[in-house]
């Protein structure tokens, strides 16, 4: 094994105790409000609107730049390499330098610790679109995209979140580092640096740069949000037609590559989240595949062409969205 390389154990499901759930589901419930989520997410939007008049009015070009094309890019890598394909799925496996730096990204990211991330996603994939998924998108638009950090969890979720293994999480020192000294580290990465870099090099006041890295931070987490939201809600199901998760081109292209969802919920396991066909799009395949060439990443999990096409054969809807091209070998199979 490389001197950087650490593994982690595997983990393994509890077996569910409880009455199965059968997706869609969502059961009449009582929403418990969360004030204080409420009152943070209405001042960041709110901040926001006048973000848009300060890009709109004095703030630079450059500061535009920095933070909506760097910082975010960035950002999105810690999330979408990092807590999402490597550490909830465990697609591929990552040696010490990259694990460190994806850990810095995500918190940049400021999308709660990665430990947390990865084990209310593992619980999403277990019991999606029903009760016991933090995000029931079965609930709606607004309750899948940012409704249910407004209110407390549902009690599915709680008493099924306590059945996901996250030993291998724990396990982990890069993660618990991150555990511990989670606040001012994401504090840091995710405003402090994002306010001081544009006042001291761009020229900006204070003002302006701590409320546009406000507006940076909420246009990010709802970018993250369509994930949850829209990707469970409009779009085609070349893959299964049973499931909500769709094909979201829009989608992938804002969040690098993590829209095609239907794609990413038939084949959780696969690094690039994708088929070959649309990696063009996929900015955190590209990401993961630099970073295999020099050596960091190793053993990518990848499905065979041929499956997925055999997959979409048997369960898919027909739309055949592979790669933007219609495969008429393929259309002519489902029809015989």
């Amino acid at each position: 094994m490389a001197p950087f390389a650490t593994e982690s154990p595997l983990y393994k499901e509890i077996e569910d105790p409880f009455p199965k759930l059968v997706a869609p589901q969502a059961a009449p419930r009582k929403y418990e409000l969360l004030y204080r989520n409420i009152l943070v997410f209405s001042y960041m939007h709110i901040v926001s609107l006048y973000g848009i008049y300060l890009y709109c009015t004095i703030a630079t070009w450059k500061t535009f730049i920095f933070h909506n094309f760097v910082t975010q890019l960035v950002a999105g890598m810690g999330m979408t390499a990092g807590a999402h394909r490597l550490w909830s799925h465990r697609s591929y496996k990552a040696k010490m330098p990259l694990q460190i730096l994806l850990m810095l990204l995500n918190s940049l990211a400021f999308g709660n610790t990665i430990i947390h991330f990865a084990r209310d996603h593992r619980l999403h994939h277990r019991y999606s679109d029903t009760d016991a998924d933090p995000h029931n998108a079965t609930r709606g638009f607004f309750y899948s995209h940012i409704g249910w950090i407004m209110v407390k969890k549902h009690p599915e979720v709680l008493r099924r979140g306590k059945l996901i293994d996250t030993s291998d999480l724990y396990a982990n020192p890069v993660l618990r580092f991150q555990e511990k000294y989670f606040f001012p580290l994401a504090g840091t990465l995710c405003f402090v640096l994002p306010t001081l870099i544009p006042m001291y090099f761009f020229g900006e006041t204070l003002n302006t740069a701590f409320h546009l890295a406000i507006f940076r931070y909420t246009v990010f987490l709802n970018v993250v949000f369509l994930v949850n939201s829209a990707a469970h809600l409009w779009g085609k199901k070349p893959y299964n037609k049973q499931i909500k998760p769709v094909q979201n081109y829009a989608v992938s292209f804002l969040t690098f590559g993590e829209g095609f969802h239907n794609y990413h919920h038939s084949f959780p396991w696969d690094y690039r989240t994708a088929e070959p066909g649309n990696n063009w799009l996929n900015v955190s395949a590209k990401f993961i595949d630099f970073f295999a060439w020099i050596g960091w990443a190793y053993d990518l999990k990848a499905v065979p062409e041929d499956f997925a096409r055999s997959r979409a054969n048997k369960t898919g809807d027909g739309s055949d969205l592979w790669g933007f091209k219609r495969d008429n070998n393929l259309r002519l199979n489902k029809l015989c």
